[in-house]
């Protein structure tokens, strides 16, 4: 199976970096401490404390396998490549709802970094699909579930 490239910000990097260095080590030792500990509760066939710290063993070995094939596959944007003419990943972009006349500042970034209470969107969402490519000005329309939305692109910044 080819693995997918992952699109990230430096930011977005080094999160994951971060998060597999906390998993590899804090929370190994954690659950080998649990482990160690429901060991001595004796028979290990009726041992649910034993039972639950293997899971969740399992568990992080496998976020951390996730983690090393994302950042094994990434593909950092350069900040210094990024322009204020067109929208791409890594700018953040100012539209206006056109349909209720409110402003909304979105940050453009990969599908792992996305945070919707940060405003950070996916380059493959809907609404991310239709501002990439686009310039300051531009008029976009977003199909969604309750319908086609229109969006005025008013600022392009880093």
């Amino acid at each position: 199976m080819e693995e997918k490239e992952v699109i990230l910000t430096q930011e977005g990097y080094n999160k994951l970096e971060e998060q597999l260095n906390f998993l590899k080590t804090t929370r190994r030792t954690e659950i080998a401490e649990r482990i160690k500990v429901a060991r001595g509760f004796g028979d290990l066939s009726e041992n649910s404390e034993y039972d639950e710290a293997k899971n969740a063993q399992q568990e992080n070995e496998q976020e951390i396998a996730d983690l090393e094939a994302k950042i094994r596959n990434a593909k950092v944007i350069d900040e210094k490549e990024i322009d204020l003419e067109t929208v791409q990943i890594g700018n953040i972009v100012k539209v206006r709802d056109l349909e209720f006349d409110e402003d909304i500042t979105y940050t453009i970034v990969g599908s792992t970094e996305v945070n919707l209470a940060e405003n950070k969107i996916s380059n493959e969402s809907p609404l991310g699909k239709a501002l990439l490519g686009e310039k300051k000005g531009k008029v976009i329309e977003v199909n969604a579930p309750a319908g086609v939305i229109k969006y005025k692109i008013l600022a392009i910044k880093k």
